[in-house]
């Protein structure tokens, strides 16, 4: 909700900015749209819990949470049979965020596999940016529109493949762009304000980030350092820190501008949204100090390690008798396949879909002794 809010000012603020490009910007409903959607095919327990059935698919075709969105909103959802949502080929090009294969994108020398699910690592296991091989007529069909120079463009990499990392393709939408942007502000102002929240950050924290502050920059969008950090840190706090993160959010909207890549034809593949770089830089220090100070503890590295062994425990306890512990809809669709790799990706579909909480029931269900009951429902 978050990314939409903030993709829409994102648009608003380029109707104003930016008027010779508003025959290629994005109708407010449609960013909105891409917003809801793009995270959709992430499984329990984030990026922990990908790069578990990413090991766990790892011999058939692998798992990504943006190429699980596409697959679920382009396929697996079932508004219109085998179409998913149905949706249009410009909200799909939206969310597809990285528009190469998982084949063309993952390292050549695969990590060496743990002798046990406990030793797993998060970081041998980090899938490519891609979306799945077994998915490429749906971005065949999404790419057909162009013209087939400007497919070849789009297919270009950012960071190629090599033996010991994943590649990472170079080129996104201009919608998808906007989305990204709204993202990172979501995730890097709001991730900020939750530390605050939890008082893992501090006021000195803030005043480390602020000695990189651009003061031009910050004088052009209105964000006094100061006064920002008295409503972020003084008591009563939270009204006066909602004002200052909806102060953050605001300077960064109004740092959006719009780039245009030379090389392509069509605008939509043109035109890309980017922050100001004196923005960008203030917003990478603010993810730095949540990384430092939030996503590095111990205390959170424990759960995202208990949340990568429940999610690959899960998988193959219902690999070994999967007729009676898939849910029912997929039990349908399992027994209909007969390609052992489409079966496996079944599995995989029921665990991505399940939230943190059901998961961990299902986990204690299975291995805890105590926990649950026939008349309790997962």
């Amino acid at each position: 909700m978050e990314v939409g809010q903030i993709a829409r000012g994102l648009v608003l603020q380029l109707r104003e900015t930016h008027k010779n490009a508003l025959g290629i910007l994005p109708p407010t409903k449609l960013i909105e749209s891409i917003s809801f959607g793009h995270d959709v095919g992430h499984p329990p327990f984030g990026h922990s819990g990908e790069c578990a059935l990413n090991y766990m698919m790892r011999r058939d075709g692998g798992f990504e949470g943006n190429a699980q969105s596409l697959r679920l909103l382009a396929q697996l959802e079932a508004h219109t049979s085998g179409f998913g949502l149905d949706l249009t080929r410009r909200t799909l090009l939206g969310i597809l965020k990285y528009p190469r294969p998982y084949s063309d994108g993952k390292r050549a020398k695969a990590a060496v596999d743990p002798t046990s699910l406990a030793q797993l690592r998060r970081d041998d296991w980090k899938p490519p940016k891609c979306y799945y091989d077994s998915d490429k007529p749906i971005v065949d069909w999404l790419l057909e529109v162009f013209p087939e120079s400007d497919r070849i463009l789009f297919l270009e990499w950012d960071k190629p493949p090599t033996d010991e990392a994943n590649g990472k393709p170079k080129h996104r939408t201009l919608d998808c762009s906007l989305m990204e942007a709204a993202d990172d502000i979501a995730y890097g102002v709001h991730d900020f304000e939750d530390g605050i929240a939890l008082g893992l950050i501090t006021r000195d924290h803030w005043e480390c980030a602020c000695e990189k502050l651009d003061k031009d920059w910050a004088a052009m969008v209105g964000l006094n350092a100061e006064i920002t950090g008295n409503h972020l840190f003084e008591q009563p706090h939270e009204q006066h820190r909602k004002k200052a993160i909806g102060g953050l959010v605001h300077a960064m909207i109004a740092s959006i501008e719009l780039d245009q890549l030379t090389g392509f034809t069509h605008p939509l593949l043109s035109y890309r949204a980017k922050l100001k770089a004196s923005a960008k830089t203030f917003l990478e220090e603010l993810n730095a100090i949540v990384k430092k100070h939030i996503i590095d503890l111990q205390s959170v590295q424990t759960l995202e390690y208990r949340g990568r062994f429940l999610v690959t425990s899960l998988f193959q306890a219902i690999e070994a008798d999967p007729k009676m512990l898939l849910g029912k809809n997929f039990v349908d669709r399992y027994e209909e396949e007969k390609d052992s790799v489409v079966k496996t990706r079944v599995i995989c579909d029921y665990i991505a879909g399940m939230t943190d909480a059901y998961a961990s029931r299902m986990y204690e269900r299975l291995f805890l002794p105590r926990h649950g009951t026939v008349f309790e429902r997962l």
